[in-house]
């Protein structure tokens, strides 16, 4: 039997799981960096997800805790659309993946891990990028540290806002 080591991950596991929402938590935090948010916008912020499906796997998440997409204004759609396009642009420079999956999983059938609250997944993907990991071993190669990933993502987005 082979083994794949992720020591950092038994920090996850013997931690004590937060009460509450991440989404709603981790902003009034006011400690970006460590919480691995890039960006805030006037409606949403983009955070790296802390348990990615690839390199750079980003999320837009509204401040406002909610769990469908009924009711918003346009102001709000406009923005998260706006972010997402930031996103995909921070990883093109950042990566340079060959492709990306967009998506939102509403609601705990269709796959959402946070179902009460709404965000929207920008995962990078390469050409190549699926092997026999996830699907004979259930299990995801993730070749790079988010801080790492955080650091040189956000590094490209002050130099796009001091342009």
């Amino acid at each position: 039997m082979d083994n794949l080591w992720a020591p950092w991950r038994i920090e996850y596991i013997l931690s004590k799981k937060p009460q509450g929402c991440i989404f709603c938590d981790k902003p009034s935090e006011n400690n970006d960096k460590e919480n691995l948010i890039l960006f805030r916008g006037k409606h949403h912020f983009i955070i790296l997800n802390a348990y990615p499906y690839n390199n750079g796997h980003m999320m837009i998440v509204p401040f406002k805790h909610i769990s469908s997409l009924e009711g918003w204004n346009s102001e709000e759609r406009q923005e998260m659309m706006d972010l997402a396009d930031l996103a995909v642009i921070l990883l093109k420079k950042a990566m340079n993946p060959d492709g990306f999956n967009l998506g939102i999983n509403m609601g705990q059938a269709a796959g959402a891990g946070i179902d009460d609250h709404i965000h929207l997944h920008v995962v990078p993907r390469w050409n190549g990028d699926t092997n026999f990991m996830p699907v004979l071993s259930d299990t995801r190669v993730v070749s790079e540290y988010l801080k790492a990933s955080y650091d040189k993502l956000m590094q490209i987005l002050q130099q796009r806002l001091n342009m």
